[in-house]
């Protein structure tokens, strides 16, 4: 398992805790070269130093921050082999007609237009290579969305088709690009989602979970170092549910 990965360079956004933290470990005990895209510095640090990875301060959603994250990594590593976009907002369980202005442009800023930032920074490059793999963090949600959370939803879905469309277009250039469905999570936006963390809503979410736990940074880094690894070689397009049977 250590030389599944071994030697390429991976850049994971929102890598310093929850999901991200779990991709960021699976990757580097898999021989990977990780560098963590972290809006909070001190979770940066911490992360870095725990795993011996690479951290660099970066707002996503903020046009150009992904820009200099990409120069840096290129200018230290000479290319990027895996990127995934983890990082992920939500609103709290609200009326869809009741999401603020602000709810909503700051879903959009991250679950999309980062995306958008970070396929121009880097596609480019991977055509160069001829080679590369894209991993998109999206959800359950996409498929089978919670009420309540409409907006967050939606990035969700239009996430898993821009998958899609991403992985169909840059087939020739040999750039694969896949998604993980994950559900509800123990990280830090689970109470966020549930909007309160109480044993009452945390029965209420489970009871939708088939094998009846919640999902772990674990579970998804697992899941994300098989699809960025050579293993997955002929899989592309694809969104992965790890969900513990919800979307059965």
């Amino acid at each position: 398992m250590t030389s599944l990965l071994k030697d390429q360079v991976a850049i994971i956004t929102g890598g310093g805790r929850g999901f991200g933290a779990g991709i960021a470990q699976a990757f580097a005990l898999a021989g990977a070269q990780v560098i963590i895209a972290e809006q909070d510095p001190e979770a940066g640090e911490i992360i870095a130093q725990e795993m011996g990875i690479t951290a660099l301060c970066c707002d996503i959603s903020q046009k150009g921050a992904l820009d200099d994250v990409v120069n840096q990594v290129i200018e230290q590593f000479g290319r990027i082999d895996i990127f995934v976009n983890n990082a992920g907002v939500t609103h709290l369980p609200t009326p869809l007609e009741e999401v603020s202005d602000a709810d909503f442009e700051r879903i959009i800023a991250v679950n999309a237009w980062a995306v958008f930032y970070a396929a121009r920074a880097v596609v480019p490059i991977m055509k160069r290579s001829g080679a590369g793999v894209i991993l998109n963090i999206a959800s359950t949600a996409a498929k089978s969305p919670r009420p309540g959370l409409c907006w967050y939803n939606a990035s969700k879905g239009w996430l898993v088709t821009a998958t899609q469309s991403m992985a169909i277009e840059l087939a020739p250039y040999k750039i694969r690009v896949n998604a993980l469905n994950p559900v509800a999570g123990e990280t830090p936006l689970l109470k966020r989602f549930m909007g309160e963390d109480t044993p009452v809503m945390r029965e209420k979410f489970l009871a939708t979970i088939p094998l009846g736990r919640f999902s772990t940074p674990q579970d998804i880094g697992q899941a994300a170092r098989f699809l960025c690894s050579p293993e997955a070689a002929m899989i592309t397009g694809v969104a992965l549910e790890v969900d513990g049977g919800r979307c059965i």
